[in-house]
């Protein structure tokens, strides 16, 4: 079975070579506009493409503003600084996810909270964080939402669109307004994919994306932060510019900052990917059909995006019937020269969250046991 797998992939990507996981396409504009920065020297974080990229990105999902940043860790980091995550706070999100999103809460010197994820959406259980929130919080005489465990404030919640599908976000917005929590949204990976016709990292007070060069468009490294709140938004350019006040030529910092703005050279790249977006959604979900056609008759299951969604199918993945079927598949395949990866390690599993509340966890646990994700790189070209 695993071999008629291998051969699959093989066939559809016309090689006989080594297969990777994800490879970014360049077929636009990406050398001409890398090279106008060149020429221009204006290669550092104050150029036209920074700007030009940050309107792009905004128009694109519907958002007021968005900042640009060095990654998405960066991106995630100033969010949740700028909804007053700090040491004397506590952040929900998920066990289920990219290390980064765990570092960016530690970053602020607060703990991550784990709620258990929905196996059909591989985001953040609605249905567990509110139960969490009525069994083990209460609200104070400041409407602030209280850890009864821990005494501190649950400032934040960071769902995650894995791989791209969109969590159930408007019923987690919906329990957050209710128990007076801001969402930030971590879309890393879901540039390109809606719930309910509304563009994810839209839902929350902010949201946040990745243009590593893994994503679904890349920059080589980079990050976006957006909003529609217009304060939030200039405390973030601020922030990520090293809080320095404009002057022509004193260097005044009113608060610690941060360097983390982008490059018009990486934003030169990224304005060119953008310009092919909807060519790339459209590739990976052509691609993502020719999977699921492929196993809809197998033993194997391919994750498909969840109701009310459309997702930009970023990375493929497929369901195992258990950890040692996981583990005979990984090791077939990538002995046979097709990358492929399981999904993340538990985040309460990994040594420096090892001790942070959890909930029940057991769909996340069940997930981890069998997700595996496979070779995604679009086929083709832009024709």
């Amino acid at each position: 079975m695993y071999k008629n797998i291998t051969d699959f992939i093989r066939n559809i990507y016309k090689k006989d070579d080594f297969i990777p996981l994800h490879e970014p396409k360049f077929f636009g504009n990406e050398k001409k506009y890398v090279n106008e920065t060149i020429d221009s020297t204006f290669v550092s974080s104050v150029g036209k493409y920074v700007t030009q990229f940050e309107e792009m990105v905004a128009k694109y999902v519907e958002a007021k503003y968005a900042v640009a940043t060095s990654n998405g860790t960066s991106a995630l980091h100033i969010a949740l600084k700028l909804v007053g995550v700090d040491e004397t706070t506590e952040v929900l999100t998920q066990p289920l996810t990219f290390i980064a999103t765990a570092n960016a809460i530690s970053y602020c010197g607060a703990k991550p909270v784990f709620i258990d994820v929905d196996r059909e959406t591989l985001g953040l259980s609605p249905k567990k964080l509110e139960e969490f929130l009525q069994e083990n919080s209460f609200q104070d005489e400041d409407n602030n939402c209280i850890n009864k465990a821990t005494k501190k404030i649950i400032k934040a919640c960071v769902p995650m669109h894995t791989f791209g599908h969109p969590c159930e976000i408007d019923k987690i917005v919906d329990i957050c307004n209710r128990h007076n929590i801001e969402v930030v949204e971590d879309a890393a990976e879901s540039l390109g994919s809606y719930y309910k016709d509304k563009h994810t990292g839209t839902f929350g007070k902010v949201g946040v994306f990745s243009f590593n060069g893994n994503k679904i468009i890349t920059t080589g490294g980079g990050g976006m932060i957006v909003t529609d709140d217009e304060v939030l938004a200039k405390r973030a350019k601020h922030i990520t510019t090293t809080a320095k006040v404009p002057h022509t030529y004193e260097y005044i910092h009113d608060e610690i900052g941060y360097n983390y703005r982008l490059t018009n050279l990486a934003a030169a790249l990224g304005v060119a990917q953008m310009e092919n977006l909807d060519i790339f959604v459209e590739k990976q979900r052509e691609l993502a059909q020719i999977y699921e056609e492929f196993f809809k008759d197998s033993d194997i299951e391919f994750i498909k995006e969840p109701k009310d969604a459309k997702s930009n199918y970023w990375l493929n993945a497929v369901l195992l019937k258990d950890r040692e079927e996981r583990d005979e598949f990984l090791k077939f395949t990538n002995k046979n020269g097709i990358m492929t990866r399981p999904i993340w390690r538990l985040m309460n599993k990994l040594e420096m969250y090892k001790d942070c509340q959890c909930d029940d966890l057991s769909n996340a646990q069940w997930l981890e046991d069998r997700v595996v994700n496979i070779s995604s790189t679009i086929l083709g070209d832009r024709s």
